[in-house]
């Protein structure tokens, strides 16, 4: 099942959102104008030709677009927020969406890697905005190593392993960059 939540609480678009439910996507950070998200590739994803279906890649980067371009909790002072237009649950009257995308397609992707999407917003001027996304593939992450028996070296300091690398460190290999224009629209 897909973990659609951050902090326990679920991102307002995300409630009803059967496709990224089905698509397993597990969001991992979000922020003002950035999200992060992460879903592994199953068979019924791919193409024809066994690697990632395009359609799959566009999906997963249109859902990060999404998160980026609408913040888990409405800011009511907000430029080009309608606080009249609030409901019971404290969502204003607007909402962001696509007004256009790309897509570049890099390289392939295939069954059991693990997709890591990074949206972030370049530019916002009025009810209009900018966002990248970069889709990138990884193998999954090997099993961690059983404990070593009692008696045994203490394991190599953690500076010295993958895990301890830099934080800008790429998820993967870069596969597609998104770039998604954005503008908001009432909500109706």
């Amino acid at each position: 099942m897909a973990e659609l939540t951050i902090s326990g609480d679920t991102h307002p678009i995300l409630k009803d959102d059967y496709a990224s439910e089905w698509m397993g996507i597990e969001v991992l950070s979000l922020g003002d104008g950035h999200a992060t998200i992460r879903m592994t590739l199953r068979q019924e994803m791919l193409n024809g030709f066994g690697m990632a279906h395009g359609g799959m890649v566009f999906a997963f980067g249109d859902t990060a677009f999404a998160l980026a371009c609408n913040p888990a909790t409405p800011d009511p002072g907000a430029a080009g927020t309608d606080t009249a237009g609030t409901d019971a649950v404290g969502d204003t009257g607007t909402i962001t969406v696509a007004a256009g995308v790309d897509i570049n397609f890099l390289k392939p992707a295939f069954r059991g890697q693990v997709l890591t999407a990074v949206a972030n917003r370049r530019a916002s001027t009025g009810r209009s905005g900018l966002y990248d996304v970069q889709i990138y593939a990884a193998d999954p992450a090997p099993p961690a190593p059983a404990t070593p028996p009692a008696g045994a070296a203490p394991a190599a300091a953690a500076a010295d392993t993958p895990a301890a690398a830099a934080a800008d460190t790429p998820p993967g290999e870069l596969i597609a960059e998104f770039r998604g224009r954005s503008r908001t629209i009432s909500k109706k």
